[in-house]
């Protein structure tokens, strides 16, 4: 591999391509670095999280809005209070990164991605206002298209920091000096959190938006 640092970040900088495209050569970097939790984290954003996983903090309490679906006018604002919305309209995102990245891909700005409540809460929440319509949480687009953006400035500060690290150049792999070196990177938690408050001030690029022949053939993600 041909100075794999240099060109995945490179990759991450190019706007065409996408973050699910990204992830074998930088699970394939982390291998080649020995770095055992950047490469499982980076397994878990490609496959998705088991129910029963503990998510980084990008993932967790997600918050969205509470519809309802009206015979007559369709999907509406449920008649919700804002303690009802804090306890119901929240959700912990376990999708893979392909599944993020289409959610953003296939629509456009301002619009909402749906997601069905859980029969257990959708029940309670019928019972608590009353209503026996059909509830779900609504989710702004640009909501996943920041954690995608999330997720794609952990593997630019992950990069950087192996750049800053004297890294950088052609290597087939890296020798042990080098991969001591690095170990002390092999911090996925650490760059996640800075890319959580930084990423709006990264160089990386947004989610594009899928043209309408994509969205028409289903040639997103």
């Amino acid at each position: 591999m041909s100075a794999p640092v240099d060109n995945l970040q490179a990759r991450l900088l190019d706007a065409s391509e996408t973050l699910t495209e990204l992830m074998a050569p930088a699970i394939t970097l982390a291998t080649m670095l020995r770095h055992r939790r950047v490469a499982a984290w980076l397994r878990w954003e490609l496959e998705g999280y088991a129910p029963e996983a503990s998510l980084p903090g990008y993932r967790d309490d997600v918050r969205g809005q509470i519809v309802a679906r009206s015979p007559q006018y369709g999907w509406i604002p449920a008649p919700v209070d804002r303690y009802q919305l804090a306890q119901f309209g929240r959700l912990s995102l376990y999708d893979s990164v392909a599944a993020l990245e289409q959610v953003c891909m296939s629509r456009r700005r301002g619009n909402h991605h749906r997601v069905a409540l859980q029969p257990s809460e959708l029940k309670e929440l019928q019972q608590k206002i009353n209503l026996n319509a059909e509830l779900a949480i609504n989710l702004n687009r640009d909501t996943f298209c920041d954690i995608v953006r999330i997720i794609r400035g952990t593997l630019y500060l992950w990069t950087q920091a192996l750049a800053d690290a004297g890294l950088t150049g052609d290597h087939n792999s890296f020798k042990p000096e080098e991969q001591e070196r690095a170990s002390r990177l092999d911090q996925p938690d650490q760059f996640w959190r800075e890319a959580m408050v930084s990423f709006q001030k990264l160089p990386i690029p947004t989610v594009r938006e899928a043209g309408f022949l994509e969205r028409m053939f289903g040639r997103v993600g």
